[in-house]
């Protein structure tokens, strides 16, 4: 019979046994490519040591990287808290709308956190729409460390729904039957067989959440939360100290490191698949019963703090600004070109992902931990950091892609390969070895097996992982403010300049067209899971 949490003999070293050397070849190089930032930081920390030391020693430096870790441990652990739950309902119980429901769950996604926490300000803070309302002097202040951790938790946990979402509809149903049949109940079938299966999406999803909080500069400037990743932003923009940037920017590598460890060490030494002869069943939606429209209710409630109340105030927006100024032929260029250059990072990063995840989950060791935090770190690091580094790349090394599209793409992908890798190694965990061993021992090349084995049973995560990075490039606007090419407009671009030249209500308009034309591909990414 199948078991959930196998021991296997993991080495302390470079363990490769059940990794081609094409796999690692092409996970190194993924790696290498990763990796450019941090050379990058290297580079400028080497060459003036003294004022990297002082900006590190700087009074308040740890109390301000204490305050940044608070907050993105604080919603990697509540996004998990929401995103579990949804997950479950979702991919499965028999929940009345689930496809529509899973939809509505990943779009927050799509909401820029710097527009999302505007749209709370204005809605929860003072002299609020809520307060106009409400008819009341005085609301809860919105602002500090409140504020941003409820706007990050909201508009970041489907990074932890769509990978333990793709995880769990791919269980083997077996282990639940044999647990069942012990007379356990479905709770503690829950907790003890199909929690442990799950624990490699779930850490990885709340890792790529804790990132994300740690890296963000929008949402935690406008709610007046000051964080390390807002002083590096400073450092650049103000005093242009590469130098203290540099320095500080080298603290979230560590930091980085300090979270890969124990992510892996949550997932380490444990298979998640099957082990048993035959073939796995589908697995069953479990009926809620009378927790059916109870559920209904939290996914609604969910839906409409999360997305509906955000895009409710964009279209209040829109209706307040004048029509008539709105440069239809600009945003849609700029949309056409968001679409572009999301589908391109998308493609590539999912391919990408699929080495590096190979690795990841079946040789643990050393090397694949070094090759996680090269490939990570580009997500850890604010945007400005990676496009200055492409920047540096670009007029030193290539001018000639310099201010190119193929670097703009590189540089996404730099920055939202995380999420495929993560969404991409839960799904690989889960596939028995087996399978790979008897392919390759009917004579077929590394190639063959990851054709016909390996990219069809992780197509669920491969999915999940595009879906994330396509949601997450369309987005980026330091990346596309330094990199793109001339004239190459996107809608956050578009965003951002109306934005900076008069109200924030003036980019209302581009900011639910850039709502619409990522809404489809979540449709259809996650309408094609299995």
């Amino acid at each position: 019979m199948a078991t959930s949490a196998n021991r296997l003999p993991v080495t302390g070293g470079f363990a490769l046994r059940g990794v081609s050397p094409l796999t690692l070849l092409a996970a190194g190089l993924v790696a290498a490519v990763c990796a450019v930032p941090v050379v990058y930081l290297f580079i400028v920390i080497l060459g003036e040591p003294a004022a990297a030391w002082q900006a590190i020693w700087r009074q308040g430096t740890l109390r301000l990287l204490l305050r940044s870790l608070a907050l993105a441990v604080a919603v990697g652990f509540t996004a998990t808290l929401l995103a579990v739950p949804l997950a479950w309902l979702t991919g499965r119980s028999d929940l009345p709308w689930r496809r529509g429901w899973t939809v509505l769950s990943v779009l927050p996604l799509v909401i820029p956190s710097y527009i999302g926490a505007y749209l709370f300000v204005s809605a929860f803070g003072p002299r609020g729409e809520l307060q106009k309302l409400l008819g009341v002097e005085q609301l809860p202040s919105i602002y500090g460390f409140s504020g941003a951790w409820i706007v990050l938790t909201l508009f970041t946990f489907p990074l932890v729904l769509l990978p333990v979402r793709a995880a769990m509809r791919r269980l083997d149903p077996a282990l639940e039957d044999a647990a069942h049949g012990m007379g356990r109940s479905q709770f503690e079938v829950a907790r003890t067989v199909i929690l442990p299966q799950l624990t490699p999406a779930i850490g990885a999803g709340a890792l790529l959440v804790s990132l994300y909080a740690l890296s963000d500069f929008g949402a935690v400037s406008i709610l007046r939360f000051q964080s390390f990743t807002q002083v590096i932003y400073q450092s650049y923009r103000s005093s242009f100290d590469r130098t203290g940037a540099a320095a500080l920017a080298g603290l979230l590598v560590l930091v980085l490191l300090l979270l890969l460890t124990v992510e892996s060490r949550v997932r380490r030494r444990r298979s998640y698949h099957r082990v048993g002869p035959g073939a796995a069943r589908i697995t069953a939606d479990v009926p809620l019963g009378r927790w059916r429209w109870p559920a209904v209710g939290f996914c609604a409630a969910v839906a409409l703090i999360s997305f509906v109340l955000p895009v409710g105030m964009l279209i209040f927006w829109s209706v307040q600004s004048v029509a008539g100024e709105v440069d239809w032929a600009q945003v849609a260029t700029a949309a056409g070109n968001s679409l572009l250059l999301a589908g391109m990072a998308a493609a590539a990063a999912a391919f990408a992902a699929l080495p590096v995840a190979w690795l990841g989950a079946r040789a643990p060791g050393k090397l694949s931990r070094v090759v996680d935090l090269l490939t990570t770190s580009g997500y850890a690091l604010p945007g400005i950091v990676v496009a200055l580094a492409m920047v540096f790349v670009g007029i030193r090394l290539v001018p000639v892609l310099y201010q190119s599209l193929p670097m703009t793409v590189l540089a996404m992908v730099i920055v939202c390969l995380p999420l495929a890798v993560t969404a991409t190694r839960s799904a690989v965990v889960q596939i028995p070895p087996r399978l790979e061993e008897a392919a390759r021992g009917s004579g077929r090349s590394p190639i063959a097996v990851m054709a016909t084995v390996g990219i069809p049973l992780t197509r669920g995560g491969m999915l999940a992982g595009a879906a994330l990075v396509f949601v997450a490039a369309i987005k980026e606007l330091p990346v596309v403010v330094l990199l793109s090419p001339i004239g190459f407009d996107t809608l956050p671009l578009v965003i951002w300049q109306q934005s900076s030249r008069s109200f924030f209500e003036s980019g209302a308009i581009p900011a639910l067209v850039l709502l619409m034309v990522t809404a489809p591909g979540i449709w259809l990414l996650v309408g094609r899971q299995r």
